[in-house]
């Protein structure tokens, strides 16, 4: 029998008490379930999530003791999710970078696709920084590189819809990273397990007021060493992915 959809939506926080109730506001249109995880905020910030949280219905939050990065924000959010009986966890950013008008669109492909992970194609505007624009080539040749496919063609955007118990599978046998390079690692390995991955074109954009916790050097040496040890992952792996490309 068929899993019934039952998504809600997961937002990781870490010091994003400007934007985050402009985002709420919005979601309040949908009315779906949403987590918003508190990865160690400023107390202000902490104190806007739980406001946020008790304001809308619809609305639940938990706080990680420590910061723990976006990825294990995520982390925690979907191990909630499962426990709480969602079937996927529409993953959106607390920055104000992600066009929430295109939410029924990834909804929807996820309804059509439940086995399949949905995730964002970026349409970037003039806001976007050039040097982290350029950038993620390298990432997405490594991507092509590690998965033998295109199937993939932005790893690092973070507006996606994870399929809840085949992310909950992973975790439970795959320790993946904390930070920024979980976006691509999740990714990676979940197609690796055979998921099918729905990519929707969506706008993106930096606020100018938007706060990025992206750490230059370190997450990029952080997302170098995580192509690393992925490339070695699939070597092993180089006779079924083959046969699944070639299929």
């Amino acid at each position: 029998m068929a899993t019934p959809f039952n998504p809600c939506i997961l937002i990781p926080v870490y010091n994003h008490e400007g934007p985050l109730p402009k985002i709420m506001q919005r979601l309040a249109l949908y009315k779906l379930p949403c987590i918003l995880v508190d990865d160690g905020s400023r107390e202000s910030c902490a104190a806007v999530i739980r406001g946020l949280a008790g304001q809308y219905p619809w609305a639940r939050s938990i706080r990680l003791g420590i910061n723990r990065g976006k990825g294990g924000a995520v982390k925690a959010g979907i191990l909630l999710a499962k426990d709480l009986g969602y079937s996927h966890a529409v993953q959106i950013d607390a920055d104000g970078q992600h066009d929430l008008d295109d939410l029924d669109r990834f909804l929807a492909a996820a309804l059509e696709n439940p086995q399949a992970v949905v995730t964002g194609r970026p349409l970037y505007d003039e806001s976007v920084p050039k040097l982290r624009y350029y950038a993620r080539y390298l990432t997405h040749a490594w991507v092509y590189i590690n998965t033998l496919s295109a199937a993939i063609p932005d790893s690092m955007c973070g507006y996606r819809v994870y399929p809840v118990n085949a992310c909950v599978r992973l975790l439970q046998s795959t320790r993946l990273e904390d930070r920024m390079a979980f976006d691509v690692e999740i990714l990676v390995r979940l197609y690796w397990q055979g998921l099918t991955v729905v990519a929707i074109p969506t706008r993106v954009g930096y606020p100018q007021d938007g706060v990025s916790h992206f750490r230059g050097w370190e997450d990029n040496v952080r997302i170098s060493l995580t192509h690393a040890k992925l490339f070695f992952g699939m070597l092993p792996r180089l006779p079924k992915l083959l046969a699944r490309h070639c299929q």
